[in-house]
């Protein structure tokens, strides 16, 4: 099970007082049973019967997400936050309508959660006073504390902040990263720093990157610098690609020879270099002329 989103969406129905059950769906094993009545006071009492039991058997504890629910001629649009802990649930909404047939349709987005199995990862990531969030990773609840990843990451600095939508949920969606690569990164310095190595540190760097973490590109470039065994060229394109300068001029000035220079230029990862540092590499090679 992974953290993809189950999508669904309605076609058209008239919702009016004589309507009862609109419609019966079933979707990766989500079973919905969605119901509409409009009543005297021109408001209609929508209900969402979920029933997700085969999830539960496969071991998701809980659905996220959200539902929407619109009228064709967009007189209304809502969105209701859901939060499914129960294999069998009902979601209710209340909306006001400006006719007694109404033609409306809605649409859900539902991440399943299932507990981290790993032990180091459930240590890492239980619930405690400290841990005040949960973030959904890979389909797994990771607890941890808004203040402290704050304070090393400025991608989630933002993300916690009020101008975001995510920094007042409960449990917050992290898509497109595995658990493995996002735990690595945070065990860089959450709760005890682990040092990266020559098979850990590219995947490192690359997260540091996107999740704005410094610290993981400096302890990155330390091992690069002092501790690595990775290739010469291998070692140039990382430190072009991640900008550390340091790391880079260390490494050209390596290039002291023209075999070096032309074991460079037949590697694979010359051809990513960045045009700049095309430029230094030709200039060492014409020095050497």
């Amino acid at each position: 099970m992974t953290d993809d989103a189950i999508e669904y969406k309605s076609v058209d129905y008239v919702v009016n007082s004589s309507t009862n059950v609109l419609e019966t769906s079933v979707k990766n094993n989500i079973q919905c049973i969605w119901s509409g009545t409009t009543n005297d006071s021109e408001l209609i009492d929508f209900k969402w019967e979920f029933d997700w039991s085969e999830l539960k058997k496969q071991g998701v504890d809980e659905l996220t997400g959200h539902i929407t629910i619109e009228s064709a001629d967009n007189w209304f649009t809502k969105e209701i936050d859901v939060i499914l802990t129960e294999a069998n649930k009902i979601i209710t909404k209340r909306v006001s309508t400006h006719d007694f047939d109404d033609v409306v349709s809605f649409n859900y987005t539902l991440v399943p959660c299932i507990p981290v199995e790993s032990a180091k990862y459930r240590k890492m990531f239980l619930p405690s006073d400290q841990n005040d969030t949960i973030l959904v990773v890979d389909g797994k609840k990771l607890h941890v504390s808004k203040a402290f990843l704050s304070y090393h990451s400025e991608y989630f600095r933002a993300l916690f902040s009020s101008n975001f939508k995510e920094g007042q949920m409960d449990k917050i969606p992290i898509k497109e990263v595995s658990i493995d690569d996002f735990a690595l990164l945070l065990s860089s310095f959450y709760p005890n720093p682990v040092f990266p190595n020559d098979e850990t540190v590219e995947k490192l760097l690359e997260m540091g990157r996107r999740f704005l973490v410094s610290s993981a590109i400096s302890i990155s470039d330390y091992h690069l610098l002092n501790n690595s065994k990775i290739n010469n060229e291998r070692i140039i394109w990382l430190a072009d690609e991640y900008v550390l300068p340091s790391l880079l001029e260390r490494c050209l000035s390596d290039l002291d020879t023209v075999e070096k220079v032309k074991k460079l230029h037949q590697s694979p990862e010359y051809e990513m270099l960045s045009d700049n540092t095309k430029v230094k590499v030709l200039d060492i090679l014409i020095k050497m002329i």
